[in-house]
């Protein structure tokens, strides 16, 4: 379809060549990265444990019906792109994909889920591709597309574990800035093809371990753009600060965002913090300050198997309100 006028307030002019590409494109190079990560990192041996208790292979959560392709369900489109910062992280780039389900390029108002780690999300343990077609399709949430962003691929890696990547510095870092790179550099290319809702209500921001922390943070420091969020196995630890998260939202007055959040009693306690302990605390500090949230404790590990199997249910909740009963 022809390029769409960007909404007022967008800041870059710059646009990107979308390739449309098929769900597997990138994914062993993921598969590689996760495969290699406990290789390239200063982890201790103590840490090492921790992580492999948490890869919970033999797990309770399978994915559903919502979650597996239909035949009478049609697919939707996939397109890639790469993406150099120019704002926000200057010179840092990464691939970014796009996911509209069909009649999205057609919709008069489009709403967004933003995938942190996007290419895991496409991936075996939540298929959330397949999950936005099959909603769509049965009109259990409203017209929505999958914005799946991966890391950027150069920077300064995580504090003692090391690393040459920039993830750290977008996820645990508590402040608006990857909210600013979304919003300023990456919204403007999603204009390009959808009508994207300018309601916060409509937006959705998703993430997994520190970016599920990013998730949190972004929507804290921009509910004018965010009013949902998605965190699994959220690292709201001592990262780069991301244990300030829950004295943030307890000593803060409410903000319009309603937050879903997940982990287990198999997931971390490393270095960095205790990650079922942090998301007890941020539940109670969402409670206390009686925000719109939802709480999911179940056994699992720090992976996404139990954030998969429920996603579907989850994203039905997010969005509760804007279909009808």
């Amino acid at each position: 379809m022809p390029a769409l006028r960007f909404a007022s307030g967008a800041v870059s002019e710059r646009t990107a060549e979308l390739e449309l590409v098929d769900l597997t494109h990138g994914q062993a190079e993921q598969e590689a990265v996760n495969a290699d990560f406990f290789k390239e990192h200063r982890i201790s041996g103590k840490d090492l444990a921790a992580y492999a208790l948490a890869d919970d292979e033999n797990s309770d959560y399978k994915l559903s019906w919502d979650s597996l392709p239909r035949l009478e369900v049609p697919a939707g489109e996939y397109y890639h792109f790469r993406w150099v910062s120019h704002t926000v992280y200057p010179g840092v780039a990464r691939s970014v994909y796009l996911y509209l389900p069909q009649g999205a390029e057609q919709a008069e108002s489009v709403n967004l889920v933003v995938f942190q780690d996007g290419r895991d999300y496409v991936g075996p343990q939540v298929r959330a591709t397949t999950v936005l077609d099959n909603l769509v399709h049965n009109g259990e949430i409203p017209m929505s597309a999958g914005l799946f962003v991966c890391p950027g691929e150069t920077g300064p890696g995580y504090p003692s574990f090391g690393g040459d990547h920039n993830r750290s510095i977008e996820y645990d870092v508590v402040s608006g800035d990857y909210a600013r790179f979304l919003v300023d550099e990456l919204f403007p290319v999603v204009r390009t093809r959808i009508r994207l809702t300018e309601d916060p209500r409509g937006r959705v921001i998703c993430g997994m371990s520190s970016g599920g922390a990013c998730a949190v943070t972004a929507a804290f420091h921009r509910p004018e753009e965010f009013g949902n969020v998605i965190s699994h196995c959220g690292s709201f630890i001592n990262v780069r600060g991301g244990h300030q998260l829950p004295t943030m939202f307890r000593q803060s007055p409410r903000k319009a965002i309603r937050i879903w959040h997940q982990t287990g009693s198999r997931d971390v306690d490393v270095i960095f913090g205790n990650i079922p302990i942090a998301n007890h605390d941020l539940d109670a500090s969402l409670r206390y300050r009686r925000y719109d949230s939802q709480f999911v404790f179940g056994n699992g590990g720090h992976t996404l198997r139990h954030g998969g199997a429920v996603f579907p249910e989850t994203l039905r909740w997010i969005f509760r309100d804007q279909v009808p009963a």
